[in-house]
């Protein structure tokens, strides 16, 4: 489980002091999917780099399995955390296995990884993460950077998976992907919740595939929770013209293949 509790950060610039969230606080169950809406410069990824440990609060707090999120075992905490990104941060040079391979760096020695040096154990369970994922054993050794984006982000899912995490944070996973891919990345993130009982909190801009998908959805609108429900609850609310306009931007086309202009 997850919980933020009253979180506020404040970014400063030369001609101001920009509140990126206000006093936010969201609980979020393991095994639930929960995807954040908003437009750009809503709050989104923000939450997301709290949550990761990469940012700290101005103000509040973030408890993971019910311990709070502090400097000094953030270390500690970062490794029950996967993390998915938009652009798949995978290394294209390198096989697919060993891309998975890389998120147990925290728990394989440092020779073992400079030289890729993997005992038969660990590379039996990467090839089962691939599979897992819907990639065909063949894929294992193939690079990275030859495989469509679809692909790709699987194999991305895969290495955070293989941590066992009790959290996995998605950065905008399907906004470089095509409608049907989307849809199957998206569905391959639900299964990881409900399957391996993991919390996963999802930065979305396509509020058509939240309410396909998600256990859960929280808007977002200049740092604050402007709404936290299911999406059948967003659907039957009288102000769902004031979401829209939350949630849509103008830099983004829904309509369009890949989400954006």
């Amino acid at each position: 489980m997850i919980c933020l509790n009253a979180v506020s950060k404040t970014f400063s610039t030369k001609q101001e002091k920009v509140a990126a969230l206000r006093k936010v606080s969201i609980q979020i169950e393991q095994g639930e999917f929960c995807v954040l809406l908003g437009h750009s410069g809503a709050g989104k990824s923000t939450l997301l780099k709290i949550v990761s440990g990469q940012l700290e609060p101005d103000e509040g707090e973030v408890l993971i399995g019910g311990q709070r999120l502090l400097r000094r075992n953030r270390r500690q905490l970062q490794h029950r955390i996967g993390m998915v990104h938009q652009h798949f941060e995978l290394v294209e040079r390198l096989s697919c296995l060993d891309n998975v391979m890389l998120g147990q760096l925290p728990w394989i020695s440092w020779t073992r990884s400079l030289f890729r040096n993997w005992s038969s154990e660990q590379r039996a369970n990467a090839c089962r993460w691939l599979e897992q994922v819907g990639l065909e054993p063949s894929h294992a050794l193939r690079r990275a950077g030859l495989l469509s984006g679809g692909q790709q982000q699987r194999v991305a899912i895969a290495r955070a998976l293989i941590r066992k995490p009790a959290l996995l944070l998605a950065d905008e996973p399907v906004a470089s992907l095509d409608p049907a891919t989307s849809r199957a990345i998206l569905t391959l993130l639900r299964t990881a919740a409900r399957q391996w009982n993991v919390c996963v909190l999802c930065n979305l801009h396509q509020p058509d595939l939240a309410q396909e998908f998600a256990d859960r959805i929280v808007v977002l609108s200049k740092g604050a929770v402007l709404f936290d429900g299911s999406p059948a609850e967003w659907v039957r609310r009288d102000e769902r013209n004031e979401f829209d306009s939350a949630v849509c931007d103008r830099s983004v086309d829904l309509s369009s293949p890949h989400g954006k202009k």
